[in-house]
């Protein structure tokens, strides 16, 4: 007795997140998708939420996209999402479906995630007619649409966003021109190494590394030329500001806000580790070429002459930041409108006496309340409006110095410098929850 395999129908994917041929679940060509069996209607509601996934944004909102695609197409969905994988089932008359979907990295994408949002709240409008192929077809334009930016493009919007914020943290001339040569070195090699598919912990380390060598690099050769201080080496630490983790951070407090725990704490996981190998890369090299940690010089400037500054500078490095995100320019611009007025206000504040933890919250509390406001007048997603007006609060200096001094054993110093870091990443989500609380009613409520 002979026996024959069966003949496969789709090519086999040979990754190790195997890539899923979504078409292949497509029955008949020729009936609209609101007549499509479960299947075929509980896999566009599983592709929906993972492409919302891969974006960036967070549980919630996945969420509410998936129900928003389940109830057009007349569906039961329960879903459990996490920072890459998705487990759901969709329930049909007594039937059920259930899909376990993941992605092989978690990374951010505003301009597709508008797109996305976008496609989400129209589909009851001009897709219900459509075969669940033709929705495939759209879900496809969206997924493979290639990024906005080039990594030369990204290189130069961090050069730009770490060069701003390093002006924040009390630099002058010397220390951006440095953070600027030395933190667009890093995100192009960053990008380059995405491009190939590197791992998440050794894209961190190489690309900071690069940009800490390249800011010491071209200090040595200002040194060496124009005799700058030895003071001026304190900027290397805003050339490796790039790598910050905005999205998981930001998104991790409001998933847990939302109890969304899993994911809340998977995100929060993913941006410690980020952190971790981003401050262990910096101190090592900054151990083999003898830089600490210092004092910025004093730029003595005048109040109204800081506060412009701070405008500018703001605007600059939530801008930078979105572009990073690939945001569209016009988002990045709205962005950093509103990055400007929040982290001047809470800079200011700072500059008042009110503790650092307390002026964040207020900083994010005016973000998320401003971005409301635009989202409301030119739709975009609230996530990619906030997130990069904030992520210049993230105390990336604090975390730096607190690895530094715990590296060399100085356990009461770093444990400071620690706990400060801690209390401001914890007030940024709590501002931002606040804001949507007070201004979105679904968001607000638990059913």
């Amino acid at each position: 007795m002979s026996t024959t395999e069966p003949t496969p129908h789709v090519h086999l994917s040979a990754n190790h997140h195997m890539a899923i041929p979504w078409h292949s679940f497509v029955r008949d060509e020729n009936r609209p998708v609101t007549k499509a069996s479960l299947t075929e209607r509980a896999t566009i509601v599983g592709r929906v939420g993972i492409i919302m996934l891969s974006c960036g944004t967070g549980a919630w909102r996945v969420r509410e996209a998936m129900n928003t695609i389940a109830r057009a197409l007349r569906l039961t969905c329960a879903a459990d999402v996490g920072l890459i994988t998705i487990e759901y089932t969709c329930f049909d008359n007594g039937r059920h479906y259930s899909q376990a979907l993941s992605l092989p990295t978690s990374g951010v994408n505003t301009d597709k995630l508008t797109d996305m949002e976008r496609f989400v709240n129209q589909f009851s409008a001009t897709c219900l007619l459509l075969t669940p192929k033709e929705v495939h077809d759209r879900l496809d334009q969206i997924q493979k649409k290639p990024g906005n930016f080039s990594a030369a493009t990204a290189g130069l919007a961090s050069a730009l966003a770490c060069a701003a914020f390093t002006f924040l943290l009390g630099g002058g001339p010397i220390e951006m021109v440095c953070a600027f040569v030395g933190a667009g070195a890093g995100n192009y090699s960053r990008r380059l190494m995405g491009a190939r598919r590197i791992t998440v912990t050794a894209s961190t380390a190489v690309s900071v590394a690069i940009s800490c060598l390249a800011y010491l690099l071209l200090f040595k050769v200002l040194e060496l030329t124009l005799g700058i201080s030895q003071a001026h080496e304190a900027g290397y630490i805003g050339a490796m500001l790039f790598v910050i983790p905005g999205f998981p951070f930001i998104t991790s407090g409001l998933d847990m806000a939302k109890l969304d725990m899993r994911s809340g704490l998977e995100r929060g996981t993913f941006a410690i580790m980020v952190i971790t190998v981003a401050t262990i890369t910096g101190w090592l090299v900054a151990l083999l070429v003898h830089f600490e940690p210092q004092n910025f010089i004093p730029l003595n400037l005048s109040f109204g002459v800081q506060l412009g500054l701070r405008l500018l500078a703001s605007f600059c490095g939530v801008y930078g930041f979105s572009i990073m995100f690939n945001s569209p320019r016009k988002l990045a611009a709205f962005a950093g409108l509103l990055g400007a007025v929040a982290n001047t206000l809470r800079l200011t504040l700072v500059d008042f006496a009110m503790p650092a933890a307390a002026a964040a919250f207020l900083g994010a509390l005016v973000a998320g309340l401003l971005a409301s406001a635009v989202n409301r007048d030119t739709g975009f997603p609230r996530i990619s409006l906030t997130v990069p007006a904030i992520v210049i609060m993230v105390p990336g200096l604090y975390m730096y110095r607190a690895m530094f001094n715990l590296g060399g054993n100085h356990f009461d110093v770093g444990a400071a410098w620690l706990v400060k870091a801690l209390l401001i990443v914890v007030a940024l989500p709590l501002g931002l929850a606040a804001a949507r609380i007070l201004t979105d009613s679904a968001w607000r409520h638990v059913d």
